[in-house]
């Protein structure tokens, strides 16, 4: 499972960066302003959380246990639900998605408490 968390945050973090410069070279005109910020934010976010997805093998064999695999699995969601909103009420102009972002944003939260929580005291 490990090696999963790698390759997909690897592949996030490749898609973050076409992400980026998609909304940099070929948006900049085309969107209002407040959805050009929501695309890059949407395109930070995966960045940042596809380097969290390349800390969770580590994590998983330096600390044993369900708590970095837990980590991963909220990081994925929290990406696929928070940067995914925001594209696509970005790409789109349908609001109501913009609903859905918090909910990832907890999901990316609950990741990192995950991780914070792996190493045990021992």
């Amino acid at each position: 499972m490990d090696h999963i968390f790698f390759r997909v945050g690897a592949l996030s973090g490749l898609l973050a960066v076409m992400a980026g410069a998609f909304g940099a070279h070929a948006l900049r005109d085309r969107l209002a302003p407040e959805f050009l910020a929501a695309f890059e934010t949407a395109a930070r976010y995966q960045l940042y959380h596809a380097l969290a997805l390349l800390a969770v093998p580590w994590a998983a064999t330096r600390w044993p246990g369900v708590l970095p695999r837990w980590a991963g699995w909220c990081f994925l969601v929290g990406t696929v639900v928070f940067s995914g909103s925001l594209y696509a009420l970005a790409l789109t102009g349908t609001r109501w998605l913009g609903a859905m972002t918090p909910v990832g944003g907890m999901a990316f939260m609950a990741g990192w408490l995950c991780l914070a929580l792996s190493p045990r005291s021992d």
